[in-house]
């Protein structure tokens, strides 16, 4: 089988996702085409140079419907030859995007891709597609819905993680996320976002809060309290389910969970031949891929069964992975990654996550497969997992290796 390498890795800074955030007037096919066209100037790509052009994001409509990857490829200095095909894993459709890419690569379907993904959640909100899984009662009744902020308070009150627990992981984000940014440690991948007439309206990760401690966010109310507890009462929905547990207890707010906002990133996969064609280096190898499907109400925990079975298929065991970066979707969801596989914190978000410098939907996969393969150069490691929770109930995961 033909091996998929990574020869390069970008990202935006990443807005706030409202009105008052730099990239609100961005939309996500100018913002995605930024993107694209930083990995073919970087690359020196020309004309057809890959077979296509594949992009997550999780919210497929209005502007961010259609086919979003073509567009994108439109909106771009790409040849026009080069298709786009947009796909929607929720959470994960950035990593996917890389998943599928590489698979593509591996099984001979074309020599190179550039894979990625966008999510502009200041100007088109999440949920706003109105997902069946949510709004069809006869599938949401038979599958126990309850938002993901009960998921993840459920998680909590499953394994034992308190409302300390969480804010501890929050406040370390921040300081982690804080120390990346002042050392430079993610130079290497940013590509400030410019207007149209070439002046730079973004190029830090702005929704960061480095000055967060625990009494900052202990003066916060948790967030999903009121709709565990008074209508429409998902508390009762999850305790039907899991009636082994006597309350939901909600530790999570806006403090100890990812931030609402804009950005997209991308990642160029190629074979061996793709890189001597184009004088490229490569910097990685995608040893693995893998996806699960988990228990939708609880929804959360697919980082644990996803990792299982991408250890299982590659014949690896925990103790091969030198970094890990499990995206903060909320604070227990991390909390129970390394409960369950009884790895160190200092392994894990070394750099900070989703919580200090937020979560765009479809494009997190992608960044934290690009903050990973940084991170495995700067700090001289070799292998490296990327993991993701999904919306009802799914998990993905990515291992790479340093070449």
């Amino acid at each position: 089988m033909t091996e998929a390498y990574i020869y390069d890795a970008v990202r935006s800074p990443r807005g706030k996702g409202r009105k008052d955030g730099s990239l609100h007037e961005v939309t996500a096919a100018r913002l995605s085409a930024q993107m694209l066209n930083a990995i073919k100037e970087r690359n020196g790509l020309k004309g057809h140079a890959v077979e296509d052009v594949i992009w997550g994001n999780a919210t497929q409509v209005m502007e961010q419907g259609g086919c979003l990857a073509r567009t994108a490829v439109l909106a771009s200095d790409l040849d026009e030859r080069i298709p786009g095909l947009s796909i929607n894993r929720f959470c994960a459709s950035g990593i996917e995007a890389v998943n599928l890419a590489a698979n593509q690569v591996r099984g001979g379907a074309g020599e190179g891709y550039i894979a990625g993904g966008v999510e502009m959640m200041g100007r088109v909100a999440m949920g706003s597609d109105g997902a069946a899984i949510a709004v069809d009662p006869s599938i949401a009744m038979e599958t126990y819905f309850v938002p993901q902020g009960i998921s993840a308070d459920i998680i909590a009150t499953e394994y034992g993680f308190t409302r300390d627990d969480a804010d501890a992981l929050a406040v370390e984000s921040q300081r982690r996320a804080k120390a990346a940014w002042d050392d430079g440690r993610f130079a290497k991948s940013i590509v400030p976002v410019r207007d149209q007439n070439g002046l730079t309206i973004l190029d830090h990760d702005e929704y960061m809060r480095p000055g967060t401690d625990m009494q900052a966010l202990g003066a916060l109310n948790p967030a999903f309290e009121q709709m565990g507890k008074m209508m429409p009462g998902f508390d009762k929905v999850a305790l039907m389910k899991y009636p082994h547990l006597e309350e939901i207890r909600h530790i999570h707010h806006a403090g100890n969970s990812s931030g609402i906002v804009d950005g997209s990133a991308a990642i160029l996969i190629g074979s061996k031949k793709f890189g001597k064609k184009h004088d490229l280096k490569p910097r990685a190898r995608i040893r693995a891929t893998a996806k699960i499907g988990t228990d939708p109400t609880i929804m959360l925990t697919g980082p644990v069964p996803a990792t299982e079975k991408i250890l299982a298929d590659s014949g690896m065991k925990i103790g091969d992975i030198d970094l890990f970066e499990v995206n903060e979707a909320f604070s227990s969801v991390v909390l129970r990654f390394q409960q369950a596989f009884d790895v160190s914190p200092e392994v894990v978000n070394v750099n900070g996550g989703a919580i200090a410098m937020g979560h765009p939907l479809g494009a997190t996969g992608a960044i934290i497969i690009g903050t990973l393969l940084d991170e495995l150069e700067r700090s001289d490691r070799e292998v490296g997992l990327a993991t993701l929770c999904v919306a009802s109930g799914m998990g993905a995961a990515t291992i790479i290796e340093r070449v």
